[in-house]
């Protein structure tokens, strides 16, 4: 069978462990977008990272030997939705941490209204309720393709699947909330 590979991380510590500003806006992205520790965080910063040292090691190679791996970088990135396909390289360099967050598994059942909140939607991919073309994911943090996206809904299975449930009703008005839509109210006489 062989030896199996060594594990390594997937994250990069802050050089500095202790400066207030970087703690204030790490709890600020952890608090917006749902996320379980400042780990979490640290492995999409890392990813983040990465793409963006491709494309600076990209951009000191001439055009003409560069573009075929320049145009796998920008069609992977579309791929997720995090780039347009005209993207350039320029517009790697310009990406920041939101934009790689929004895509992730929690966030999308979040924006979709198949949740209340942030913290509901990772209870409800952890508890397996949510499906991705009726296969249970259980990883919040899993990136979304585009075309995934419009395939996520509630497991076929769950009790989250009829609309009458009572967390699914509040995750619509929590959803209407977000929107800025007014909740219709009727007269009673």
């Amino acid at each position: 069978m062989g030896d199996p590979r060594r594990q390594k991380k997937k994250y990069v510590t802050p050089k500095r462990p202790f400066e207030t500003e970087r703690f204030e806006q790490e709890l600020k992205l952890i608090g917006s977008y749902g996320l379980r520790n400042k780990r979490e965080l640290w492995k999409h910063k890392t990813a983040l990272s990465n793409f963006r040292r491709q494309a600076r090691n990209l951009l000191a190679i001439p055009p003409e030997e560069r573009s075929q791996e320049e145009r796998e970088i920008i069609a992977k990135l579309a791929r997720y939705g995090i780039l347009e396909q005209n993207a350039t390289l320029d517009d790697v360099l310009d990406l920041e941490l939101p934009d790689l967050l929004e895509r992730r598994f929690q966030t999308i059942v979040f924006r979709k209204g198949l949740a209340s909140s942030m913290y509901h939607a990772r209870q409800l991919v952890t508890h397996g309720h949510i499906a991705l073309d009726r296969a249970k994911v259980y990883a919040p943090s899993r990136i979304v393709t585009v075309g995934e996206e419009d395939r996520i809904d509630y497991h076929h299975k769950s009790p989250l699947n009829d609309e009458s449930h009572p967390a699914r009703l509040a995750a619509s008005d929590a959803a209407q909330r977000m929107v800025g839509e007014p909740e219709e109210m009727e007269e009673e006489e």
